[in-house]
């Protein structure tokens, strides 16, 4: 990662805004993408504040292939901008609907930011990545590891981002280059709330149980990031220990009474 920028998709909140901050204080030079502009300029405010020795912002859809090649090319003009690493955040899910009652629109949402986005980004960076011997970080999920109902669509995308973190594995032998899929179990941010479109309803998937946080997930990745040249961590599933599987979540068990118990205190 030295003398070198990483570049970070969906940078405006949860995972990535909280890996950026991390980078931030290890005096990382960030490139920070995201749709949301004004809340890219918070974040990046916040990013110099804690030390980060350069921080870029492009706003970019990884859904829309117009956009990603946008963003490229303004960030390869950018002569100040070596991208080293990329971690491919960006992702999202949506609707809960059975195949048979689903909106075809969904799927195109979910595969086109999931899959075809990442494909997109990754191939626009692969030859600076690889001239910096650095690393690609890409966010799977727990449901690219098993299916459940209501979520075929979504698991297949992220089925695929584990797919496609062992062919850019493959395909990147003997380069230096690293890449590393992360699969998160229930994370507490707006990938629910994005989904079911109801704070209500969000609120409740993460009722009586300890979810994990983005902070969570974030220093997974910068332990990750920060492993010597020849160490490669090519998978990390990381549970709350509240959920046992996809599907099997403990509700009121010991983690809550825990925690409970020392609010009172």
């Amino acid at each position: 990662m030295k003398n070198s920028h990483i570049l970070i998709t969906g940078a405006s909140s949860g995972i990535g805004e909280q890996l950026s901050y991390l980078l931030a204080k290890e005096k990382k030079s960030l490139v920070l993408l995201a749709r949301r502009e004004d809340r890219l300029k918070k974040v990046q405010k916040q990013c110099l504040k804690l030390g980060a020795a350069d921080v870029q912002i492009f706003s970019c859809d990884v859904s829309d292939k117009k956009s990603v090649l946008l963003a490229s090319k303004k960030i390869k003009a950018n002569k100040k901008i070596s991208v080293g690493s990329l971690v491919n955040n960006a992702g999202l899910a949506a609707g809960t609907e059975l195949v048979q009652d689903a909106k075809t629109k969904d799927w195109d949402q979910m595969i086109d930011t999931n899959v075809k986005g990442l494909l997109w980004l990754t191939r626009e960076f692969f030859e600076s990545i690889i001239l910096h011997q650095g690393h690609i970080v890409n966010l799977g999920s727990v449901a690219g590891r098993l299916v459940y109902e209501g979520g075929a669509v979504y698991c297949a995308s992220k089925f695929a981002v584990r797919a496609l973190s062992e062919g850019f594995r493959m395909d990147l032998k003997g380069t230096g280059v690293r890449v590393t899929n992360i699969e998160p179990g229930m994370v507490n941010s707006e990938f629910s709330l994005v989904r079911l479109g109801n704070q209500q309803k969000a609120d409740a998937i993460y009722s009586e149980m300890l979810p994990l946080s983005p902070i969570d997930i974030a220093q997974n990745i910068l332990w990750c990031l920060s492993q010597p040249a020849h160490v490669n961590i090519q998978e990390l599933v990381i549970y709350p220990t509240d959920q046992a599987s996809v599907g099997q979540v403990v509700r009121g068990g010991k983690s809550v009474k825990n925690l409970k118990s020392k609010n009172k205190k």
